[in-house]
């Protein structure tokens, strides 16, 4: 079955104008980056534009790794180095806070559902 048959339509055309080769730095301990250099169809750097740094990291919970990530400002691999520590406190945070209100929103429903009376 097609997609199209399947009512989904997906575009899996290739954007030339925005290729990007990856390059993985780590401490082996805690950051991950990955440096995301732009480059020609060709395969050649595109030195039009600037790379981008991203951050990853993952902590442990009792309910399985907790995978944080975060763009990194940087114009090199030393100010992503910089950088890292404050984008994944920042990551760390927006996931708590996401968590918090799920476990709010959860409550809620959890209540609403309560008040049903049943025969």
């Amino acid at each position: 079955m097609s997609s199209e048959e399947n009512g989904q339509n997906f575009d899996f055309t290739v954007d030339k104008t925005n290729l990007y080769r990856e390059e993985a730095i780590t401490d082996i301990k805690v950051a991950s980056i990955r440096k995301m250099i732009p480059v020609n169809p060709d395969g050649s750097d595109d030195e039009s534009r600037t790379a981008m740094f991203y951050g990853h990291t993952q902590l442990l919970s009792p309910e399985g790794p907790i995978p944080l990530q975060a763009p990194l400002p940087a114009n090199n691999l030393e100010e992503a180095l910089d950088a890292f520590p404050a984008a994944m406190e920042k990551a760390l945070s927006e996931v708590v806070e996401h968590y918090k209100k799920m476990r709010e929103e959860q409550a809620r429903n959890e209540k609403e559902t309560s008040r049903i009376i049943r025969p």
